[in-house]
């Protein structure tokens, strides 16, 4: 199997049973080298300390889904290394710096980007960044 990068909403659906989280699952122990920027990490903690907020998650969930979250096989890259071309696709997509890191490790690795946002899906089609993402209730 060829690499990825993955963004947190893919590993946001495989930890909340969010849609798609049978693939996000499948994807996430399926042996291919997942890749991501090392924000994931806090981007994901802060969907676990949202979700502890609504009360869908007590103290010992929050935590159990930190622990599932560190022990994922990721491959982060630095921010720092992404971020003057993550600002550049940002200045041109319209899209968030955070979006375009994952979008800026998937061009520098020769990848696409799997992820379960529609709005950045929707935002990059017809562009030429289009063949370097991947929805991920198609992909697989």
């Amino acid at each position: 199997m060829s690499a990825c990068v993955v963004d947190a909403s893919v590993i946001a659906a495989a930890l909340f049973q969010e849609p798609h989280a049978d693939r996000a699952r499948t994807l996430l122990a399926g042996g291919q080298e997942l890749y991501a920027p090392d924000l994931i990490h806090a981007e994901v903690a802060n969907v676990i300390w949202k979700r502890h907020r609504r009360r869908e998650v007590d103290d010992q969930e929050a935590g159990e889904l930190l622990t599932d979250l560190l022990r994922l096989p990721l491959w982060t890259t630095p921010s720092a290394d992404l971020a003057a071309a993550a600002l550049q696709l940002a200045l041109r997509t319209r899209r968030t710096v955070y979006d375009c890191l994952y979008v800026a490790l998937a061009v520098a690795a020769n990848s696409v980007l799997v992820t379960n946002d529609r709005r950045l899906i929707n935002a990059l089609a017809g562009s030429p960044l289009e063949d370097r993402i991947a929805w991920l209730g198609e992909y697989g």
